[in-house]
C-alpha cells in the first residue's frame, strides 16, 4: 500500500497551523474564564501566539531541513575524500527532503560502480601494458641478434650476384632474394627504432626544408608511375624547433603510404601552414591523397603498433610517426572517405614541448 506523501513544506506548516488554533482556544478559555478585559486577551492571545509560533516553527525547520542539510555536506566531504560507502539517512522520507537522499544514495551507488569499473579496466590495461612491454623487449632482442647475421647474408648474396652471368637464370632469383633481405631488414630496423625510440635532438629549423627533403625521396619511387606530387610550402612559416631526421621520418612514411594508397593514377599533395588553434600557434603539415580511402572500420586502429592493412607492411610505420609527433608536442589526425582519398594532418608546436609535457 502505497504511503501517503506530503510535502516537507506541508510537514513544517500544519504543526504551526495546528499550535495556533490550539494557542488561541487555550488563551480564549483562559480569558472568559478569568473574565480577562477584550483589549487585553487580543494582546495575551498575540503575544503568545507569537513566541509558540516561533518555537514551534524553529523546532520543525531544525528537525526536518537543517538537519538533513548538515547531515549531507558531511556525507559530500566524506564523498570528496574518496569513502562511497556513505549513505544518507533521511532517504526514508516520502517528501521533497527524501527525494534528495534517494537521489545522493543513487548517485553514490552509481560512482562506486564506476570506480569499480575503472579499477577493473586500469588493472586490465597495465597487465597488458607489461606484457606488450615484455614482448617488445624480446622482439627487440631478437631483431638486434638477427641484424648481423642477416647483414652477412646480404654480403654473400652480393658476392654471388657480381659472380652470376648477366645471361644466368638464377639472377631473377637472386633480385627475389636480395629484396626479400631488404623486406626483412626494414621490418627489422622498424621494430628496434619502436622498441628503442630515440629522443628527439631539437634545432631551430625550417620545416620546410625538411618536409622538401621527405619529398625529393618520395619522388624517386614515382618516377615510372602516373602520380603526381604536388608541395604547397609557406615560405612565411616561422623557424620551428624539431628533429629534422625524425620529422623527415614521419613525413617520408605518409607520402609512401599515400602512394602505395593509389593504385593507378592520382595526386598526392603535401602543404605547409601555421594556424591559431586551442592548443597554440602551430605548424601544420597536410599529406593528402586521390587513392582507395581507408576502411570505416580501420580507422581507431591505424596507429596501434603491428596493425596493418597491406600485404607486406610491419604495422609499425604509422605508430612510429604518431610517437615521433607526440614526441615533439603535437599530434597527427586521419579523415578519409572510402573511394576518394585519405588526409593526414601532423601538427607540432612551434617551440619544444616543456619538460614533463610529453606524453
Amino acid at each position: 500500500m502505497p504511503r501517503l506523501r506530503i510535502r516537507w513544506l506541508l510537514k513544517a506548516v500544519l504543526p504551526v497551523a495546528g499550535v495556533l488554533v490550539a494557542g488561541v482556544a487555550v488563551f480564549l478559555w483562559v480569558s472568559l474564564s478569568l473574565a480577562i478585559p477584550e483589549w487585553r486577551t487580543v494582546l495575551l492571545i498575540a503575544a503568545g501566539g507569537a513566541v509558540v509560533i516561533c518555537c514551534v516553527m524553529l523546532v520543525v525547520l531544525v528537525v526536518l531541513i537543517q538537519r538533513p542539510i548538515l547531515e549531507l555536506q558531511e556525507k559530500i566531504a566524506r564523498l570528496r575524500e574518496g569513502d562511497l560507502t556513505v549513505q544518507a539517512s533521511f532517504a526514508g522520507r516520502n517528501d521533497e527532503i527524501g527525494d534528495l537522499g534517494r537521489d545522493f544514495n543513487d548517485m553514490v551507488a552509481q560512482l562506486h560502480e564506476h570506480r569499480e569499473v575503472t579499477h577493473r579496466t586500469h588493472q586490465a590495461e597495465m597487465s597488458r601494458a607489461e606484457h606488450l612491454a615484455t614482448l617488445g623487449e624480446l622482439a627487440a632482442g631478437l631483431a638486434h641478434e638477427l641484424r648481423n647475421p642477416l647483414a652477412g647474408i646480404a654480403g654473400v648474396m652480393d658476392v654471388l650476384g657480381q659472380e652470376l652471368p648477366e645471361s644466368s637464370s638464377s639472377r631473377e632469383i637472386w633480385k627475389d632474394v636480395r629484396l626479400e633481405i631488404q623486406q626483412i631488414q626494414k621490418i627489422l630496423n622498424d621494430l628496434l627504432a619502436y622498441a628503442r625510440p630515440r629522443p628527439p635532438q631539437f634545432q631551430l629549423a625550417d620545416l620546410n626544408a625538411t618536409a622538401e627533403q621527405a619529398l625529393h625521396l618520395v619522388r624517386q619511387q614515382v618516377r615510372s608511375r602516373p602520380i603526381t606530387i604536388e608541395f604547397v610550402k609557406d615560405s612565411a612559416l616561422p623557424l620551428v624547433e624539431h628533429d629534422a631526421s625524425q620529422i623527415q621520418q614521419l613525413l617520408l612514411n605518409l607520402l609512401l603510404n599515400a602512394i602505395q594508397a593509389i593504385d593507378t593514377e592520382g595526386i598526392v599533395e603535401m602543404r605547409l601552414e601555421a594556424r591559431e588553434e586551442a592548443q597554440g600557434r602551430l605548424a601544420v603539415v597536410s599529406v593528402t591523397d586521390t587513392g582507395r580511402g581507408i576502411d570505416p572500420s580501420h580507422l581507431p586502429n591505424l596507429f596501434r603498433p603491428f596493425f596493418t592493412t597491406k600485404g607486406k607492411g610491419t604495422g609499425l610505420g604509422l605508430s612510429l610517426a604518431q610517437r615521433i609527433a607526440e614526441g615533439h608536442g603535437g599530434s597527427i589526425e586521419v579523415t578519409s572517405t572510402p573511394g576518394k582519398g585519405s588526409c593526414f594532418v601532423l601538427r607540432i608546436p612551434f617551440q619544444k614541448p616543456a619538460p614533463g609535457k610529453v606524453e
